[in-house]
């Protein structure tokens, strides 16, 4: 398992650290803002959580952005995410067919000085 999803944090330490109400994560939750893995019915948030947590409360804190605005906020930072992974993906396959061209070429180069 990736090191940033493990569950790490129970939802009293999460509060603690961001000084706020447990009833605040319970919403998100609620809401579809967090997906808090559950182990023997507790809430535990990994370090992605947190991060996604931090995000959230810069952008209805800091931002003013109500949660419904967070949502598409945070649906549209997730396509980008998949659509740049995608790209380097095509990038990289790009990059070895034109190695590929190349090598065939200075092969075919050296093969007619013989």
């Amino acid at each position: 398992m990736d090191d940033k999803k493990r569950p790490l944090f129970m939802i009293g330490v999460v509060c603690e650290m961001f000084h706020i109400h447990p009833q605040t994560l319970r919403l998100y939750e609620r809401e579809g803002l967090l997906h808090p893995q559950r182990v023997g019915g507790a809430r535990l948030y990994s370090q992605e959580d947190i991060e996604r947590i931090r995000m959230i409360l810069n952008l209805t804190k800091e931002l003013g952005v109500n949660r419904a605005g967070v949502d598409i906020i945070l649906r549209m930072r997730r396509r980008f995410e998949a659509l740049q992974i995608e790209m380097e993906q095509m990038m990289d396959h790009l990059e070895n067919d034109i190695q590929k061209e190349f090598r065939k070429r200075i092969k075919e180069v050296f093969e007619e000085d013989d």
